[in-house]
């Protein structure tokens, strides 16, 4: 028994028939939702042999002491990661029930005396924590079982200070013995006098010296000059390869030489080169939080989280208001070009939040549609989006008085009994969180989780979106929109961010006969008669060429 998917998921949808990365064949098909709230493809629309490329994967962040608890500890952990993967990707793309993201990316599970993880004292070890190499090694085979990429969070800029490397390096500078191979193992100076401006040194105690800590002075840094620094850097890569995993989420990578970018892009560009070499196929994405003009500087070496798109008063955050679509689809036209440029591999890596970021739901609230509208702008886009874990339910979290990270990370709301608690300091108050949990979201066909499956099956069926040659549609910061062809085939996505019906003539497209409406969602149904599309409020459509 199964009714049509109604509420705020109004979708007919034109599915195409895959195979590997042939051309699309369009079949007319509706989306269909079974009693148990689960939405999939119909018999006619689904995808054979559906085959994701890496840059185009959705990925999905998981702060992993916060997820999801195995063992009753309250602590979230890697087994806990391996229960949930029928939530993640059921390895079925056609079934309806998962939420069908292709990568995961795990914030550090390196041993740290920290519930974050991001001070490691050795690399080389999984945090007993979190669970075991061998947890790793069967959370890595479950993931290639089912064609997801699995990337580890790699903090090489600083190490925690109880790591044995700083231990020896404060051996060796208190012996004044030069020859010791971990002497210059940390970036260093002797004397205050000597500590360079705008940069932060902590004193040895009982030398003269002082070590770099930019961050905290529970973070000393690395010396990147030192080649035994660079081998150990390589060495901690490859055995993580070796174990399995499809690559790396690198922190804080303007910093490997604090405020020289030019030292930093080649310390990059020859550690990816390195990397490459033994892993063509590796999977690497880097965090340079700063302007794009900055960011282009590292896209010769690596894929680069695009902070312009991101938070509040990000383009995603204000196009998904109303007031800058035009403005959010000409910047990816031309940034995604850039990148392109830059390195023929590139793309754009898009998300609305983060780990260090307050939660997208206290910005865009789910109430009024703009988190489903912002969902809409990036998750039907080009580029390999990342998604925050929770985001998909409209989890909560901000620094707030207590100014602390750990609100921004609290447990996941599973609703199933899971013993995954909050991270040690987080308050943030209970009258602001999210009051439906994961299990009543699955069951509920207008739920924000349906919504956010949904709009990856449309994306999934639709590999023009993300794979083509993106153009931007002459919009309004209210209705806007882009053309993207691939291999022969091109759609057209035009969202109305705005809470007004809105009618664009496709016409004014050149050079494309857009005359099947592939899918709409949002508020409502959209309607192609002829040439005009007519756009419920908050709603978006994909077309196809007749």
């Amino acid at each position: 028994m199964k009714r049509a998917l109604s509420l705020l998921l109004c979708l007919v949808l034109v599915c195409p028939l895959l195979s590997g990365c042939g051309a699309p064949n369009a079949a007319v098909a509706e989306i269909e939702e079974d009693e148990g709230g689960e939405v999939r493809l119909t018999d006619a629309a689904l995808q054979s042999d559906f085959v994701c490329r890496d840059n185009d994967r959705v990925f999905y962040e998981i702060f992993v002491g916060s997820f999801s608890d195995s063992d009753g500890d309250g602590t979230g952990d890697l087994r806990g990661v391996i229960d949930r993967m029928d939530y993640l990707n059921d390895g079925d793309p056609n079934s309806g029930k998962s939420l069908g993201v292709e990568g995961i990316w795990l914030t550090p599970i390196f041993s740290s005396p920290s519930y974050h993880k991001y001070d490691v004292t050795d690399y080389y070890t999984i945090d007993p924590a979190f669970g075991t190499e061998e947890d790793l090694r069967e959370l890595c085979e479950l993931c290639e079982e089912r064609n997801v990429k699995l990337i580890l969070d790699l903090p090489l800029n600083h190490t925690g200070a109880q790591n044995k490397w700083f231990s020896l390096f404060k051996t060796a500078h208190r012996a004044g013995n030069t020859a010791d191979p971990y002497y210059d193992f940390y970036s260093w100076c002797s004397g205050s006098e000597n500590i360079p401006a705008g940069r932060t040194f902590r004193q040895v105690e009982g030398t003269n010296d002082y070590y770099e800590c930019n961050f905290s002075g529970d973070m000393p840094e690395l010396n990147f000059d030192s080649e035994t620094v660079r081998a150990e850097t390589l060495a901690i890569a490859k055995y993580w390869l070796e174990r399995g995993v499809d690559g790396f989420r690198f922190d804080a990578v303007k910093y490997v030489y604090f405020g020289d970018h030019g030292s930093n892009v080649g310390f990059w560009q020859w550690y990816m080169d390195e990397l490459r070499a033994l892993d063509g196929g590796i999977y690497t994405v880097g965090e340079v939080w700063d302007a794009d003009s900055v960011t282009d500087q590292y896209y010769g070496a690596l894929n680069c989280f695009d902070f312009t798109l991101s938070q509040a008063e990000g383009l995603i955050a204000k196009a998904a208001a109303g007031s800058g679509v035009g403005n959010l689809t000409s910047y990816v036209e031309s940034y995604l070009a850039g990148v392109r440029a830059l390195r023929g591999d590139a793309t754009i890596v898009p998300f609305i939040s983060n780990h260090d970021m307050d939660r997208a739901a206290g910005f865009l609230p789910v109430t009024n549609g703009r988190m489903r509208m912002a969902a809409n702008l990036y998750l039907l886009g080009p580029g390999s989006p990342f998604l925050y874990y929770g985001e998909e339910l409209g989890v909560k979290g901000s620094r707030g008085s207590s100014n602390t990270d750990a609100n921004r990370r609290l447990a996941m709301p599973w609703g199933d009994g899971d013993t995954v608690a909050d991270p040690p300091g987080a308050d943030y108050p209970e009258k602001n969180r999210l009051t439906t949990t994961a299990a009543e979201q699955i069951a509920d066909a207008g739920s924000l989780y349906t919504y956010y499956k949904t709009l990856l099956m449309i994306r999934h069926a639709n590999p023009e979106i993300a794979r083509g040659e993106y153009h931007a549609v002459a919009g309004s910061g209210k209705l806007g929109g882009f053309v993207s062809e691939w291999e022969g085939s091109a759609v057209c996505v035009l969202h109305n961010a705005s809470t007004d019906e809105q009618r664009f003539n496709l016409s004014a497209i050149g050079g494309h006969d857009f005359s099947v409406l592939a899918a709409s969602i949002g508020q409502g149904d959209a309607v192609l008669d002829g040439s005009v599309l007519t756009l419920p409020p908050q709603t978006s459509a994909v077309l196809r060429e007749g």
